[in-house]
């Protein structure tokens, strides 16, 4: 019998992408999706299909939709559903995550989904007596760690910079201690950024969210101020910080390897790049693609104590993403080279920044797969 493997996350940037992979591979996939507001889960699936069919120029073949929900007992599942995953499922590919980086609420986001939400994913597992287990990670659990972070490395009382990286760190955890499971197996991106060849993406956090405020402020002061004026702004880093971006086609390619291949299950794969990118020349990028010019690196931690109103608007924008602008260490990818030295991960430099900061504008910053014209039930998935 040639068993699915069960996909959460499947409607995100990484997971649209694993998706497609999987089912290119010829690997039987079924996904965990919640119903939309104006759609049902087998309706936003097939949005996402239709759309990879409409850049692809190909038919794909489709998954298995199960229509559920991550933060609840059983995955929201039905008994039916729960029983054809016992029949139907020998894996899990746990992609699923909230990228909220800060927390007012301890059963809020990023806990109910990153913690709460892989514990229910495991329950389920237990259940219906799926051993092999893929679990999505980030390469940022090693939270302000310097110096090198080897890929056998979680815990070793390092401090946190959010509370993203913090619950990444239980849900590993809670994937370890899980004793009925095979050896599980773990990837561990880092800043995960639009295809490094089209610079495709439906996700604008963290990286894409400076370039959206960057691209606001510099349309609103043009408006006012006339085209040529700059806009000062103090930036506290050094300059010289480095950020590992990695694009999604290649976290995806890697990751789908790995997965339809046993032989390199139960391992950890630091999934990050060779090269990581300045901010230098991110902030090159914010000079070229939107005429933000006149910011001057202020020194890392070095305070602005008299932020003018443009200062003032540009920190209150960025302030949940403070933590992410720190340097980053050095990550060591052995285990990820070995097991796939024929997908070297695409060189993120000032060119290939600045095609992808060209096509969040052409974008306008925003996605949305289009309505399929016909209904779809889930059973005829």
């Amino acid at each position: 019998m040639n068993y699915h493997i069960l996909l959460t996350g499947a409607t995100g940037l990484l997971g649209r992408y694993l998706l497609r992979d999987l089912l290119l591979a010829d690997t039987p996939v079924a996904v965990l999706v919640r119903r939309g507001r104006r759609q049902s889960a087998a309706e936003r699936v097939e949005a996402m299909m239709l759309s990879w069919e409409a850049m692809l120029d190909r038919e794909l073949p489709r998954p298995h939709v199960l229509e559920g929900d991550l933060t609840k007992p059983n995955l929201g599942l039905s008994d039916d559903d729960l029983n054809w995953v016992e029949k139907n499922c020998d894996s899990v590919l746990h992609n699923a995550a909230s990228l909220t980086f800060i927390s007012s609420d301890p059963d809020g986001e990023p806990w109910i989904s990153n913690v709460t939400g892989t514990q229910n994913v495991l329950d389920v597992c237990e259940r219906t007596g799926i051993k092999d287990f893929h679990h999505v990670s980030t390469s940022y659990v090693c939270g302000l760690r310097d110096g090198d972070v080897f890929e056998s490395e979680l815990d070793e009382g390092q401090e946190w910079g959010n509370d993203y990286e913090r619950s990444k760190v239980q849900a590993e955890k809670l994937v370890r201690d899980a004793k009925f499971l095979s050896p599980p197996t773990f990837y561990r991106p880092a800043i995960i950024v639009g295809d490094s060849e089209t610079g495709f993406t439906t996700t604008f956090h963290g990286f894409y969210a400076t370039l959206h405020l960057a691209y606001t402020l510099q349309k609103s002061m043009n408006a006012e101020m006339g085209r040529d004026r700059s806009i000062p702004t103090r930036i506290t880093l050094d300059g010289d910080e480095r950020k590992s971006f990695v694009p999604v086609d290649w976290v995806s390619a890697v990751t789908a390897h790995i997965v339809t291949n046993r032989e390199f299950h139960g391992q950890t794969y630091h999934l990050t790049p060779d090269n990581p990118v300045s901010v230098s020349d991110v902030k090159k990028v914010l000079e070229s693609a939107y005429g933000f010019e006149g910011a001057v690196f202020h020194g890392s931690g070095n305070a602005v104590e008299d932020p003018t109103e443009v200062e003032q608007l540009f920190y209150e924008h960025i302030r949940v993403y403070n933590s992410y602008w720190r340097d980053d260490p050095r990550f060591d990818s052995t285990n990820t080279r070995a097991a796939a030295p024929h997908l070297p991960c695409p060189t993120i430099d000032f060119e290939r920044l600045l095609m992808m900061a060209n096509k969040a504008i052409e974008m306008d910053f925003r996605w949305k797969d289009k309505t399929p014209e016909k209904k779809v039930s889930a059973s005829s998935n």
